[in-house]
C-alpha cells in the first residue's frame, strides 16, 4: 500500500494546480469549460493515474475493514486525486465502490447527487441496483462525517 500511496500522492501533486485554478466566472461559459475540462489529460497522467484508481479500487472491495480505512484515508489526504480521477465507462458497482471509497468526498451533497445519478442511468439501463447498493453499504463507513448519515447509510437509504 505504500507505493500506491506513493503514486497517488506524486499524482495529487500533478492535478492540484489544476484542479485549484481559480474559476473566472465573469466568462459566459465558465460552467461548459469547467465541466469539459480533462484535468488528467491536462497534466498528462490519464493512464497512470486510471491504473492507480483501479488498484486502489481493488483493495478496497477484496481488502479488510482496515485496508477500506487506509483507503478512505487516502483519498481523504489527497483530495486533486479524488476529485480528478475517475474511470470512463465504469459500471455501475465500480461506480459504487469509487464513491464508497471516496466517504463523503469535500461535500456529502454532491455524493448523494453523484449517487442519484448513477442509480438513475442504471437504473434506465435495466440493473437490480439495489442488491449492489445493500453490498456495497456493506463494505462502507458507518462515520456520518457531515451530519447527513454515514455513506452505509446513505446507500442503504438508496437501496429502500
Amino acid at each position: 500500500m505504500a507505493e500506491l500511496e506513493e503514486t497517488v500522492a506524486r499524482l495529487d501533486l500533478c492535478l492540484e494546480p489544476i484542479v485549484k485554478r481559480p474559476v473566472d466566472l465573469s466568462d459566459p461559459a465558465w460552467a461548459e469549460k469547467l465541466r469539459a475540462a480533462e484535468p488528467v489529460d491536462e497534466a498528462g497522467i490519464r493512464a497512470e493515474a486510471e491504473e492507480a484508481l483501479r488498484a486502489l479500487l481493488d483493495r478496497y472491495e477484496h481488502g479488510d475493514d482496515e485496508t477500506r480505512a487506509a483507503v478512505r484515508a487516502l483519498f481523504d489526504r489527497h483530495s486533486s486525486f479524488r476529485w480528478a480521477v475517475h474511470l470512463p465507462g465504469a459500471g455501475f458497482r465500480t461506480r459504487l465502490l469509487h464513491l464508497s471509497a471516496r466517504d463523503h468526498g469535500r461535500d456529502t451533497r454532491d455524493e448523494i447527487l453523484a449517487l442519484n445519478d448513477i442509480c438513475a442511468e442504471a437504473g434506465t439501463a435495466g440493473v437490480d441496483i439495489k442488491p449492489l447498493l445493500r453490498e456495497v453499504a456493506g463494505l462502507s463507513s458507518t462515520v456520518d462525517k457531515y451530519g447527513m448519515g454515514s455513506i452505509r447509510d446513505i446507500l442503504l437509504r438508496a437501496a429502500g
